[in-house]
């Protein structure tokens, strides 16, 4: 068989390999084809419990990845496990908020990359990725993969999606769209740090658009800003119209019965 043939060969096998007089080398790392895709698909199906983060979250990340690589040279093979893999740890975060999703979810997904066979570098970097891709914690991505996975996550917190995702999760949680104060009004300031949904728009996703790493993201995210603002500040105008008139009737009634 000509060399040529042999490697294109290899690239349709999964953990090909081929044998030189220096030793055993790796002639395709891996190739993200359907079968290693629907193996990866699987497995994150698996573990997906959160409304908030559930499969189709997954799939907007990968979708908006693509989007945004287009314009770089990446290894798709990472960049496309990443993205299906980032969230699997969000089950043992949910159990145990100690946890970090992102620190549990990548060593979960290089331990099963490995096992079915992925070469040890590539999976490592798909556990980077993983290990980058949060938006609190304090280990920013380095490499065009994990920056284009951090991206690509962050869009899904902005415009009426972001919105939609805080909601789902904090009915998911327990926690309150917003808080009052002793005279019944609404909180929504950065004073406020108990956690609501009011809190977690001005602490995180009326900031988001700030934090991109890549143009294109960038691009997409402010074309969804004003809906995100729109939609908050309509629903805040509501609530606090409706405790402003309310405390007043109420307060005004007592005393007319006295």
């Amino acid at each position: 068989m000509k060399i040529q043939s042999l490697f294109d060969y290899c690239l349709s096998k999964e953990g090909a390999y081929l044998d030189f007089p220096f030793g055993k080398m790796s002639a395709v790392i891996k190739i993200m084809n359907q079968k290693t895709y629907e193996k990866i698909e699987k497995y994150m199906l698996s573990c997906m419990n959160d409304g908030a983060h559930d499969n189709q979250h997954i799939y907007r990340v990968l979708y908006s990845a693509l989007d945004i690589a287009d314009g770089f040279t990446v290894d798709r093979d990472v960049l496309i496990a990443a993205s299906l893999l980032h969230d699997i740890g969000r089950d043992a975060q949910f159990k145990n908020p100690e946890c970090d999703h992102a620190i549990v979810g990548a060593e979960m997904a290089c331990k099963f990359l490995l096992e079915i066979g992925w070469d040890k570098n590539k999976a490592f970097q798909v556990k980077t990725c993983i290990e980058t891709h949060r938006f609190r914690n304090g280990n920013p991505p380095t490499s065009i993969e994990a920056k284009i996975l951090y991206d690509a996550d962050k869009l899904d917190a902005t415009g009426t999606m972001g919105i939609a995702r805080t909601l789902a999760y904090k009915g998911i949680v327990s926690e309150p769209l917003y808080y009052v104060d002793e005279n019944g009004n609404v909180l929504d300031d950065l004073t406020d740090n108990k956690p609501s949904f009011f809190q977690e728009y001005n602490w995180k996703l009326k900031n988001v658009y700030d934090k991109f790493f890549t143009d294109r993201a960038r691009m997409i995210a402010e074309e969804r800003r004003k809906a995100s603002v729109d939609l908050y500040e309509s629903m805040f105008r509501e609530v606090y119209a409706s405790h402003k008139t309310g405390v007043h009737l109420l307060k005004k009634t007592i005393e007319e019965s006295r």
